[in-house]
């Protein structure tokens, strides 16, 4: 499994987290940072998935 994978889960659900912080306490900017953490860890575990396939492809 490729790195970028794990660090772009981990990145979701600290924006999750983040998100559900700035709804809770209405602090809209907190809020959009983790929105946009969330969006960038899945697009780094995409690229992650991108890396794996291509590996699992090289090796086979």
């Amino acid at each position: 499994m490729d790195k970028d994978r794990i660090e772009g889960a981990k990145k979701q659900v600290v924006g999750s987290v983040k998100e559900a912080i700035g709804k809770v306490t209405g602090n809209e900017r907190v809020e959009a940072e983790g929105t946009a953490e969330k969006v960038a860890g899945k697009a780094q575990g995409k690229v992650g998935e991108a890396k794996d396939a291509v590996r699992d492809a090289i090796h086979k």
